[in-house]
């Protein structure tokens, strides 16, 4: 077993997973795993550069993580940076400031390397099940971006487009600076509108109705689950492999559409940082599920960190 840290820097979280990992069984023992939302893409999609409120937030979380790595003495440390640091043009500030934190420097990968580890950190546990048919469509849900990923037991095609909850929300929700509450049906149409052009960029590469099984990944699929369990509060076992119906996602989605701020903030399973930007998360899962006629979707609390701690063992 190698001891690995693993960091994942997205556009509405960033998340740290250190684990005992053994890269040829595929076994990963969690030591610890957890999220600070720091909203990292705040503003991205509008002003093309990261807002120095979001750095300072996301440093704040890399100087907390510091501390835990140290503390489990890990081996090994890979740092991950995905959808807002691609598309920012002073991303060379948030390279410098994790450095000087961390001592590594955040890679920041493609649409496709991160569909990939995405892919294997949901499915490798998934293998031996007699349960779930092949092939499976990975989706992970993220603030800027959506990674597509159809495989068996190796990714065959990927593809990431930009609709993520958090880009979702900023584009169409806000006005005058501030989320609509509840949205109007001409931005959730709107909105709708822009995820279907997306889904048809995603399907001119990977095969996405060819799927027997939809995995969903990420914290607009988990609070969907959550919801769905009416849990009285956040509980990743429980979580982890649930399955969720159609229909279930569908009421939920019209819900959240429908709700105010209080509303959604009163879930007791709802992260205070995703209350915002849930509706629109749960709007591209109910559009995949609808594109390729998914009965349900199976949940993962397993996603891209996970197959960072796996490539580092």
């Amino acid at each position: 077993m190698t001891r690995v840290a693993a960091i994942d820097c997205g556009t509405n979280s960033i998340r740290l997973l250190v684990a005992d990992v053994d890269g040829e069984s595929g076994e990963l023992v969690d030591l610890d795993r957890r999220m600070t939302i720091v909203r990292l893409g705040q503003g991205v999609d509008r002003t093309g550069r990261l807002a120095p409120e979001a750095l300072e937030r996301t440093f704040a979380a890399c100087r907390e993580y510091a501390a835990v790595i140290k503390e489990h003495g890990a081996e090994r440390l890979r740092f991950v940076a995905t959808s807002a640091s691609r598309d920012a043009e002073n991303r060379d500030e948030f390279i410098r400031g994790v450095l000087d934190i961390l001592g590594v420097e955040p890679e920041v990968v493609t649409g496709d390397q991160e569909a990939e580890f995405s892919f294997i950190g949901a499915t490798k546990e998934l293998a031996g099940s007699d349960h779930l048919d092949k092939p499976y469509l990975v989706v992970d849900i993220g603030g800027g971006s959506t990674e597509f990923v159809v495989g068996e037991d190796q990714v065959r095609a990927a593809r990431s487009v930009d609709i993520g909850c958090v880009r979702m929300t900023e584009r169409h929700l806000v006005v005058d600076g501030a989320v609509t509450d509840p949205p109007t049906p001409p931005q959730i149409a709107a909105m709708r509108a822009d995820i279907e052009a997306a889904l048809d960029l995603a399907e001119r590469t990977v095969p996405l109705r060819e799927a027997r099984t939809l995995v969903g990944l990420a914290g607009s699929v988990t609070t969907v689950s959550a919801i769905a369990q009416d849990l009285p509060e956040y509980d990743s076992t429980v979580i982890h492999h649930s399955r969720v119906p159609h229909d279930k996602v569908r009421e939920i989605t019209d819900w959240l559409l429908r709700s105010t701020h209080a509303e959604r903030a009163a879930v007791p399973s709802m992260h205070p940082g995703r209350v915002d930007v849930i509706g629109a998360g749960a709007l591209v899962l109910l559009s995949i599920m609808e594109r390729i006629g998914a009965e349900e979707v199976v949940v993962s609390e397993h996603d891209i960190l996970d197959g960072i701690a796996f490539s580092l063992a």
